[in-house]
């Protein structure tokens, strides 16, 4: 049985956005059953869970003895047993690969540099001289991803692939802005990759343990 690490609590704001949700994702695009092994407040710090992920983020991914961390890295390996994820032709797969690797790299830093901005520092002086770089910075970033979806239902084409999930997710990061959804063609390209039912279902699956938890 695959077992992947979450957290039982975290802030409402995060509820929805951790980033076992993109595993959770994969794993139900790929019909693969899996369980949780939620972590209480300050589990991640213990040594026997660096020894798993050095960092003590969620999430990880346990299977018979072999152990993985990070999320684009999971996604890809989930990615090995299912097509829809990763398709067989062999260009087509290193070109999701490197959507995957865009996301994180070329993207998410950049989103995520916001994020913080907006939820832990909006009401300091540095972090309102700070933002509209930031901004801006983004924006030429995204007006590259935009450029390059072009009319494509996807970033590779037709089909959907690791690349879709990494880069929606990222992208949706920064829901409570308007940021991403001011460029018309990623907003529905994001609204298209999450309306698939393995999306609906991993999120749901990751606020039911919240809310067992807030039972």
């Amino acid at each position: 049985m695959i077992t992947i690490s979450a957290f039982r609590w975290v802030p409402q704001f995060a509820r929805g956005q951790v980033r076992d949700l993109r595993v959770r994702w994969a794993l139900e695009e790929a019909g693969l059953s899996y369980k949780t092994r939620l972590l209480e407040q300050g589990d991640q710090d213990k040594p026997e869970y660096r020894h798993l992920q050095p960092f003590g983020q969620v999430p990880i991914f346990e299977e018979n003895g072999f152990v993985l961390f990070e999320s684009g890295a999971i996604v890809l390996h989930i990615g090995e047993r299912c097509e829809a994820l990763l398709p067989r032709d062999r260009g087509a797969r290193a070109r999701a690969a490197q959507w995957v690797i865009a996301a994180l790299n070329s993207i998410e830093p950049h989103v995520v540099n916001i994020a913080l901005i907006d939820l832990f520092y909006a009401d300091e002086e540095w972090a309102k001289l700070r933002r509209p770089s930031a901004v801006q910075f983004l924006g030429r970033r995204l007006a590259g991803l935009s450029n390059a979806l072009g009319d494509k239902p996807y970033l590779d084409g037709a089909q959907f692939t690791a690349g879709d999930l990494m880069m929606s997710t990222v992208l949706r990061i920064l829901d409570a802005t308007d940021i991403v959804k001011r460029d018309e063609r990623l907003a529905a390209y994001v609204e298209r990759c999450i309306a698939r039912p393995a999306f609906g279902r991993a999120l749901q699956a990751q606020l039911a343990d919240f809310r067992q938890d807030a039972a």
